[in-house]
Parts: structure tokens; sequence; C-alpha cells
């Protein structure tokens, strides 16, 4: 039996009745009231006319032992909880008011099109993000590192292009040679151009030329990498940064003393601060031989620190050290419109979960300038490299990361297509190098039924095989396109619009029958074919983040 605290004692119910709800007409006992007693109820035990303190359930007992200071603890919890709430917001707001953000896409104009396929696992698609490191002499003292004699405004100081693959297992850090020479626009203001009609000019005087949008627009004309964010970063902030992590460890084989960069070094491994640290990335007269390879090679060494800091003192583990360190980035930081403090930490975890040893730094092979000693350009195998990023596969001579897959063409032909050719609405791009090819396949989807939207040249950058690229809701009009060429993979751009895209590149096959075509018009017999794929036997030489900073 239970005793009701407030009276006499109430019936407890029988085993396996279970609780009578509101309303149920099942319950067999009238409700007792404070004042009634059960007739056939009797009392037993030593609570019975003892004057004993009635039991009581096991709920009130547990409520009235609750301690005050574990319902303090619920208070204290709570507000713990909502203090970090604010303070994350505050924190969000914080770093996202100190990114200064532009929109460039309309000073890009035409760009290439994106060639690697979204990852089965993570559904992500690669992304590649360009950083420029600028040495601006305004302000804040940026003019106190070299002599800034006539120069004015802004320079790209250092070009980095961040690859993610789409994987999310590796990470590429190509390093472009601020003294390169190559192919660029006539005029950053140009919405279109390719390295045929381009002229020669020194890769850092793009920026100074037309700032982020040149530098990307040159970038993506050269190599046919689409750049999906850029940062720039000044001398302060990088400065800060170091200072945030707490310093980095360096390693220089000589001793340095460089007036110029304001840097004194023993030999061997120093902690540095971020004022060392910048001394150290930009000495170059006394230290190495001078070149900006010999710089580059120094920067690349110092990145490699960076992570193994980074990693050591679990950063991202850290709220009040990351804060700190992204505090100092995005003072300093300029970005794209689309690259906010969301993305940022979303590529910070991609990077967090891929192994040093799949961080890897590269520099674009390069060899000499034959019109100026002082000067470099690119070396054919950096045509290995571009490509590698391009269709984010492993960089030359280098094995992929453990369970990475190789991604197979899509199958064009193995089920039945679904739409009609006089529905499909096709542009034909050749980037093969053999003129007439886009032309001639255009023909031949043409006598087919395809509603063909024209034909032109490519960028003059060499793609293999045919790609076809369809936007959203396109995919069976793409598969139809696709059933022509023989091979052909089948790739999903967001960008795209209701016309399909076709990309005939080196390797490519001519175009056969499509099952579901119109009309009986034979195709015209091909007199262009497209040159073989060239066999690369070239390897690019890389450095991993978990490598000793002193080799």
């Amino acid at each position: 039996m239970l005793f009701d605290e407030r009276g006499p004692p109430v019936s407890e119910p029988t085993p396996g009745s279970g609780p009578s709800e509101p309303g149920d007409s099942s319950a067999s006992s009238p409700q007792v009231g404070p004042s009634e007693t059960h007739p056939t109820e009797s009392h037993t035990g030593p609570e019975a006319g003892t004057g004993e303190p009635p039991l009581r359930r096991r709920s009130d007992r547990h409520k009235d032992h609750k301690h005050p200071w574990l319902r303090r603890g619920g208070i204290a919890v709570a507000a713990a909880l909502a203090v970090i709430l604010v303070l994350s917001v505050v924190a969000y707001v914080k770093l996202t008011g100190n990114i200064n953000r532009i929109d460039i896409t309309e000073a890009l104009g035409k760009r290439p099109q994106k060639q690697a396929t979204t990852d089965v696992n993570t559904k992500l698609g690669p992304m590649n993000i360009m950083v420029m490191g600028s040495d601006t002499r305004a302000g804040s003292g940026n003019d106190k590192y070299g002599s800034s004699g006539s120069i004015s405004g802004a320079r790209s100081d250092t070009n980095l292009v961040v690859h993610l693959s789409a994987d999310r297992k590796s990470a590429v850090v190509v390093s472009i040679p601020r003294d390169s020479m190559t192919k660029a626009p006539r005029s950053c203001s140009d919405k279109e151009w390719s390295p045929d009609t381009g002229v020669v000019r020194q890769w850092n005087a793009n920026f100074t030329l037309g700032q982020e949008a040149c530098v990307i627009k040159t970038f993506e004309g050269l190599t046919g990498i689409y750049i999906d964010h850029f940062v720039v970063i000044d001398f302060r902030g990088f400065q800060s940064m170091v200072d945030a992590l707490g310093g980095v460890t360096v390693c220089t084989p000589v001793p340095i003393d460089d007036k110029e960069a304001k840097l004194v070094l023993p030999a061997g491994k120093t902690k540095v601060n971020g004022k060392q640290a910048l001394g150290y990335v930009r000495v170059r007269k006394t230290v190495g031989d001078g070149s900006d390879i010999s710089r580059i090679n120094r920067q690349q060494a110092f990145l490699s620190s960076v992570v193994q800091e980074a990693t050591s003192s679990s950063l991202l583990l850290r709220p009040d050290k990351l804060f700190r360190f992204l505090d100092a980035a995005t003072h300093s930081m300029t970005t794209d419109s689309d690259f906010g403090i969301g993305n940022m930490r979303d590529v910070a975890q991609s990077v967090a979960r891929i192994g040093m040893d799949q961080i890897r730094f590269v520099t674009v092979p390069i060899e000499a300038y034959p019109a100026d000693k002082n000067r470099v350009q690119w070396a054919p195998a950096a045509d290995a490299l571009w490509e590698a990023i391009r269709e984010d596969k492993p960089l030359p001579g280098q094995k992929p990361p453990p369970g990475t897959k190789t991604p197979t063409p899509t199958p064009t032909t193995s089920e039945p297509l679904t739409v009609a050719p006089n529905l499909i609405r096709v542009r034909v791009t050749n980037d093969s190098g053999a003129a007439g090819l886009a032309r001639q396949a255009a023909g031949a989807l043409e006598v087919q039924g395809f509603r063909i939207q024209g034909y032109v040249n490519g960028t003059g950058v060499p793609g293999k095989g045919t790609v076809v690229r369809y936007g959203k809701g396109m995919k069976e009009a793409a598969r139809t396109v696709a059933a022509a060429f023989p091979g052909a993979k089948i790739r999903q751009d967001d960008q795209l619009g209701s016309t399909i895209e076709v990309s005939v590149g080196q390797g490519s096959k001519d175009v056969v029958e499509v099952p579901n075509r119109i009309g009986n018009k034979p195709i015209p017999s091909p007199t262009v074919t497209a040159p073989p794929v060239p066999t690369s036997t070239v390897t690019i030489k890389a450095r991993t983040a978990n490598q000793d900073i002193c080799s």
C-alpha cells in the first residue's frame, strides 16, 4: 500500500492492472478524497496507529531530497551554454566584420569549365584557392621591410594555389615564382583572352596592373584551372598570425644577418616571432643563392613548420587560440564575396583531417628565360602539374592516398536513352589542338537531329578525351549526347543552363550514331583526327608537411 501525505491510505493498483486514465470506464474503484476512507481497507504494519510519519511516494522523496547545489549546477550549465552561444555569435560577427570582401566576378570574364567530378563519399568537388601575399607599402609599418623606392600601391609578393582534393584526403600547395615570365592578357580589363593572343609579362606585375582579378584571369587562362576562392593577406596579417600561434620554428643552415630584412638569426633551429618570421621568408641577399626559388624553398619549409605547429598545439581544439589566430588573420584579409568564416572553418576542418604526409608543397617547374638571365619561365613539365590539378589526380610521380579510388567514365549507353536529339541544344569546344575538330563533331551531331548552338576553340589548354557537361536537371539529355562519343565522361556543372557543353580533347573518338537519332542522313566521313594523348614521364618534386624543416 502507498500512503498519501494528505490523509488516509490509498489503494495500490493490483499488479498488471496499470493506471486508470481519466475517463476510463474500466476503473473499478471510486476516487477517494482527502476525508474519505475505503470501507474494506485495514491498516497494518508499524505505521498504523503509531503516529509515525506516513510513507512517501518515490517521486516525492526524489523531489524533496534534490540538493540545492544540483539545482544551482543545472542553472550554471544552462547559463554557461547561453554564454558560449552569445560569445560564438559575437566572435562570428567580429571575425566576419574583420574581412574585406570584394566581388570580382564581372572582371574575370570568360572562365574555364570545371573538369573534376564530385566525390561519391564527401559529395564535394575539389576546391582551388588562390592565396596572394600583398607587399603593399601603405600604412602600419609595412614599408619597414625592404626599400619602397618609387614603388607605390600593392604588389603581389607571394602567390600560392591551394588545391583540396574532392575526397579531402590530400592537399597540394603550389608556389608560383614572382619572377616568372608568362603570357598574360594585353589588358586586365579584357573579358576574354588566350595565350595565343596575350603578351609576355612578369608574373607579379599582374597584381600591380589589375590586382586579384588580373592574377586569377591570367592563371585560369594559362592553366585551365578554375579558381573557386581567393585570399589576399598583407604583411600585418602574416606577422600577427605567427604571433597568434605563439611563434614558429625555422631552420637555417648558416647564420643570418640581413640589415634590409632586419633579421639576425643563428644557424640551426630557432623559434621566431611574427616580425622575425616576416624577415625570414622575405630575405634574399644574405642566405641561399639570392634567387626567388631559394626564397620559395624557405617559404615552403616555413609553411610546413606552421602546419606542424598548428597540429602539435591542437589549434582547432583550442577555441581561445583558434580565435586569436583567426582574428589576426582576418584583420588583414581580403577575400571574394562568397568566402566567409563558415567556408574557412570548413576548409580548416578538411585540412585538419588530412595526414601531414598528404599535404604537399611544390613549385611550378621552371627553366631559364632566354631574354633575361635574371628571370625564369614555366617549363613544359608545368603542363603535367596543371593537368593533375584540373583533373584532381595525384601529382605526376606521386602515389594517391590509401583508399583512394580511381574515377571511371560514366556509362552512357548501358540504359535506354530517354531524351531525343531534337530536344537537346549542344555547344562543342575544341580542346584538342587539331583545327576543325569541333566543327566536324558539330556536323556529325547535327545530322542526327541535335540542335547545335555553336562550336568554338578552347583556351589553348589541351584536354583529354571527350567530356560532356550538363546543368541541373539535364543529366538524361547529357547521356544522349555522350552516347555519340565513345568513352566520353559526363560531369555535372551547376553553372550551366539547358545547353549541353561538349569538350573534344586529345584522344577523342569520332562521333557515332546514337540509338534514338532523328532521320537517316549518313554521318559525314571524318577528315580531322584528334591527336593522341601524350605519354608523360614527368615527376613533380614535392615537400610534405611532415618533412624535417631543416631538410
